[in-house]
């Protein structure tokens, strides 16, 4: 069973330093499982770390936090070639995917370089669930904030456009993320954007976003946009994760 519309869980958060593993997966992760409405066997998750290179330790990484968490755990990995015969065929056949932060501007290139922005669109349409942290958010947007370029953040704008709007990932995190997202906002560069506090995740139904969650006590969202040529902020409470 997969999710009864199209959903994306986008997040700056959903994992973290394990107990006995380097990675676990928290409370984010876990909510994303639940939206897939599993029941009767064990969920399927495709881990993709595409803007981390397919670094061989995080992909060792992140099949342990699947392994401690207890889910059908596959990846998918394009460097040098892809581990799977059928992209489509791996991807649409999972209850979620979750995508690594990293540089998103490389993972749009390469991605779109083997069709996986295609069927990325497919799965969302499908029900499949699509989630991550960071980049893992990011690309399911417009566009937003970035440091693919560098330590100056600079704005991404080819995202794969799933979601019609902009996203502030790590928006209390890192002192250049607020003011640099506002100020694309104002000029048009980026819509109307959602943004997350470290520890938040956005649920999005469709294209419709629905509410703010966390896993982190006092953690926020917000909507930006633009009035004239002025970005206008609100806080959108996020409903408490336990």
């Amino acid at each position: 069973m997969t999710a009864d519309a199209p959903t994306v869980l986008a997040t700056s958060g959903g994992i973290r330093s394990g107990r006995h593993t380097y990675f676990e997966f928290s409370e984010l992760t876990q909510f994303a499982v639940e939206l897939a409405g599993v029941t009767g066997r064990t969920p399927r998750i495709c881990t993709i770390s595409t803007a981390l290179g397919d670094n061989p330790h995080v992909l060792h990484s992140l099949a342990e936090a699947a392994r401690v968490a207890g889910y059908e755990h596959s990846h998918l990995q394009l460097f040098p070639m892809p581990n799977v015969p059928d992209i489509a065929g791996q991807l649409l056949s999972q209850d979620v995917i979750w995508v690594m932060g990293g540089s998103v501007a490389n993972l749009l290139a390469v991605w779109r370089v083997h069709g996986v922005d295609t069927v990325m669109r497919e799965a969302w349409q499908a029900g499949v669930v699509l989630t991550g942290v960071s980049a893992g958010s990011l690309c399911w947007h417009v566009g937003g904030t970035t440091d693919s370029y560098g330590p100056d953040l600079r704005p991404v704008t080819n995202g794969l456009g799933l979601l019609p709007y902009g996203n502030g990932v790590h928006y209390d995190g890192e002192a250049q993320r607020r003011p640099l997202l506002q100020r694309l906002v104002a000029d048009g560069t980026v819509p109307e954007s959602y943004c997350s506090d470290d520890g938040v995740g956005l649920l999005y139904r469709g294209t419709a976003f629905v509410e703010a969650v966390a896993e982190i006590d006092g953690a926020s969202a917000y909507h930006v946009a633009r009035e004239g040529n002025s970005a206008v902020e609100t806080v959108i409470e996020a409903r408490r994760l336990h």
